[in-house]
């Protein structure tokens, strides 16, 4: 059975079907399988002993010395998965 603030994350993301650099590792992860082998990609670390990093995809990228070009790109490349 899923939590009422894990459920209330998914149903955003999947509502404004809309990643933004604002968007929690957590949620991103939750809601698209996908995601998590393209940021291992990139070299973002995502999972962490089989459980989402903390932050956001902006804090994570910025870890990893990204630009706020390239993370705009890369939300942009997240939002076109399917």
């Amino acid at each position: 059975m899923e939590n009422k603030s894990g459920s209330a994350k998914k149903f955003f993301v999947k509502w404004w079907n809309m990643i933004t650099k604002e968007t929690t590792i957590e949620a991103l992860v939750e809601t698209k399988d996908e995601a998590v082998q393209y940021l291992k990609d990139k070299g973002i670390r995502c999972i962490l002993c089989g459980e989402p990093i903390w932050g956001t995809i902006e804090e994570a990228a910025k870890e990893k010395g990204f630009s706020d070009e390239e993370i705009s790109e890369i939300v942009k490349e997240l939002n076109e998965l399917k």
